[in-house]
């Protein structure tokens, strides 16, 4: 996903960006996971943007995609070409102002952009986690956050908003801490995968595991396997793609040539694009946490979790305000999905909003520029935020 974060045409900014660290769960405490496995200690990377009003009720928790981090907005020195990842969205003036609003985004337990996840060190051996690290889910990514904004002092969040994986984070926000979460919005989202996207996980995750640099997840200071991981994020980035995007952007040109050289090399430009995507992500990204992710992804079922198999029955544990936005082109997880979300809002006498957008682009649309998704943010937030008492000024 941070591959979008160069597309930025607004030039307002939230200025110098800081990744601070919080740490918790040292010894001899432990962070029971849902697994029953402990970890400990854990670190939470984040940042923050904007200020922390006076009675604190103006903080907006931004959660992040599987590929993402903590790095939503800004840039960390006048230098780096790169802004955050949403800078898009996050900045003055922006759909989430941070004139109005305190956001805060870490980078979930399990990551590898700061938070403890699987290339960390194992205090018990002195080495790094590899497959040793214990199965993390999204709901234990959401209750170290809770852990996170109970440390700044914050009671109750105004908003928690994300994108893919991240819908699924305030999707759980929502029904697991229903006291604390006024509003409430999933974007291109889903309370549960479909067989198709865990299909397009497990291929990811065997193209990492079936590369002999891989060693059983042990590879640390040896290399790693860059093929594997290259190949799952090829797999993965045809998912954040439309058929019309693809169509539109590549067709079926070739990639600095006039005709077909009669080779496996990459001939089409849609091939060239792939490679390309591939050899950045493998320059950020931990192959280990890759998996852990992924398989994190994968078990997530709220109406599992919180509903014994009923879905109405799980959301009528939410108390939040929702706002739930899908887009029409996205066929990882398609606008049916989001519906399903609204459906059983209702039926629980819920008023949720919902917006089905008509980008093209697909998955990923939420990354890039929209002035109709930020419209739409940050009418919901000023309208639905005022309604739930927030006060959405720096004061």
């Amino acid at each position: 996903m941070s591959e979008y974060a160069e597309i930025n045409p607004d030039g307002a900014s939230v200025g110098p960006a800081v990744k601070r660290r919080f740490s918790f769960a040292s010894a001899p405490e432990d962070f029971r996971l849902e697994s029953g496995a402990g970890l400990g200690p854990i670190t939470l990377a984040y940042e923050t943007f904007g200020n922390l009003n006076s009675g604190k009720t103006n903080a907006i928790l931004v959660l992040h995609a599987l590929s993402g981090d903590s790095h939503a907005a800004g840039a960390y020195s006048e230098t780096d070409a790169r802004p955050g990842w949403w800078d898009i969205m996050i900045g003055p003036g922006k759909g989430i102002d941070t004139d109005k609003y305190f956001v805060i985004c870490s980078n979930v337990l399990g990551g590898c952009m700061g938070s403890t996840g699987p290339s960390s060190v194992n205090p018990e051996t002195g080495r790094p986690y590899g497959l040793d690290f214990p199965m993390v889910t999204i709901g234990d990514m959401v209750r170290a956050q809770r852990r996170l904004v109970h440390s700044l002092g914050i009671e109750r969040l105004l908003c928690v908003i994300g994108g893919s994986m991240g819908g699924m984070q305030a999707l759980d926000w929502a029904l697991r801490y229903p006291d604390m979460t006024a509003l409430a919005i999933p974007i291109a989202a889903t309370s549960r995968h479909s067989a198709l996207a865990i299909a397009f996980n497990e291929t990811a995750r065997q193209a990492i595991m079936a590369d002999p640099a891989w060693l059983l997840g042990d590879y640390y200071g040896t290399g790693k396997p860059v093929t594997g991981l290259a190949v799952a994020r090829m797999i993965g980035h045809i998912t954040y793609l439309s058929d019309e995007a693809m169509r539109e952007k590549f067709g079926r040109r070739l990639k600095d040539k006039s005709d077909f050289s009669f080779s496996f090399d990459a001939e089409f430009e849609i091939e060239s694009y792939l490679h390309y995507q591939g050899k950045k992500f493998v320059e950020r990204f931990d192959p280990n946490s890759f998996l852990f992710l992924t398989r994190a992804a994968d078990y997530f079922d709220l109406a599992r979790e919180w509903g014994n198999g009923s879905l109405v029955k799980a959301f009528s544990r939410a108390r939040a305000r929702f706002l739930v936005i899908s887009f029409a082109s996205d066929w990882l997880y398609p606008s049916y999905q989001s519906r399903e979300i609204v459906r059983a809002l209702k039926k629980n006498n819920a008023a949720p909003s919902f917006v089905e957008l008509d980008a093209k682009w697909g998955h990923d649309a939420f990354l890039l520029p929209d002035a109709r998704l930020s419209a739409v943010i940050g009418g919901f937030l000023t309208k639905a935020g005022t309604a739930a008492g927030g006060k959405p000024h720096a004061s």
